[in-house]
């Protein structure tokens, strides 16, 4: 259960006395809980006190901005964030009740994030940096996709697992053989607005069918880089990358390219967990 102080934020910010938690999962970083007011209502708790003070206020702009993309599809809406005085951070939003998916939910999945992939901006990056899980996550604006994919998404990831002594020598020269090469074998887009951090982790049916996200790691990238994202661990539907094609076609080959673009979600793993996620890097890598 969240401590006393959290539950003290959390019934001002209702304005009303909270009746019960429910603890739920929150992931592998922040501890969670269904909350149930006198009337009925219900909400999403999260909260740490060992995570960055401004973890849960980025997460807040990034589903606002999301939103902002009227996209159809469904998220959280952010009622509140702080700090209590022992220290623990927390956000609280609206419940979003999961559900199953109806025969059309797939499709629907497709055609709404193609939608918000049509969402553009002049630069990659966003006017602020956020996190990927628990790790931060540099958005620092660039002009071309192949400087901010190599400068602001390979190269930090790669720095940490280097001195963390997680790769043994010469993968270093590996990449940077690779990054020659990404001008060749990566296509320029338009900078589209991505969730970030597109996993079967991080969706879910609501209880009306609805496809329904959470968690972003929110900037402006080449949609090659979310699309690749969808197909690591496990993938989703066929109707949904059927229903994304319809709408927003790829670049031809693109089942060539999506394992660079992998580099980066297997590197935040390595960093995160270790184990075979340094190894699944090493074998890409190798290929190229």
């Amino acid at each position: 259960m969240p401590p006393a102080s959290v539950k003290n934020h959390v019934e001002e910010l209702l304005s009303q006395p909270v009746k019960k938690f429910q603890t739920v999962s929150g992931g592998s970083i922040n501890r969670a809980a269904r909350v149930t007011t006198d009337n009925g209502k219900t909400f999403f708790l999260k909260w740490n006190n060992s995570a960055a003070g401004d973890m849960f206020p980025k997460e807040q702009k990034g589903l606002e901005l999301l939103r902002s993309a009227r996209s159809g599809l469904r998220m959280p809406e952010v009622l509140g964030t702080g700090t209590t005085a022992d220290g623990t951070d927390f956000i609280l939003m609206t419940y979003l009740e999961q559900g199953s998916a109806r025969s059309d939910s797939n499709r629907i999945f497709g055609e709404q994030l193609a939608e918000l992939h049509q969402t553009t901006a002049e630069q990659y990056g966003l006017n602020h940096d956020n996190y990927i899980g628990r790790l931060p996550q540099s958005n620092k604006k660039h002009a071309n996709w192949i400087d901010f994919f190599i400068d602001e998404r390979l190269e930090p990831q790669l720095q940490m697992a280097l001195d963390a002594g997680k790769f043994a020598g010469g993968i270093a020269q590996n990449f940077h053989r690779l990054y020659k090469k990404l001008p060749d074998l990566l296509p320029e887009e338009p900078p589209s607005l991505l969730h970030g951090d597109l996993w079967g982790g991080n969706y879910f049916f609501d209880s009306e069918g609805h496809p329904a996200i959470y968690d972003p790691a929110v900037y402006y990238g080449n949609r090659e880089i979310e699309i690749a994202f969808t197909h690591l661990f496990g993938g989703f539907s066929s109707e949904f990358y059927t229903a994304y094609q319809e709408n927003f076609p790829l670049q031809p080959n693109f089942s060539k390219r999506k394992d660079i673009y992998n580099l980066y979600p297997l590197l935040v793993h390595t960093n995160m967990f270790g184990g075979s996620y340094a190894r699944q890097v090493e074998g890409i890598i190798q290929r190229y």
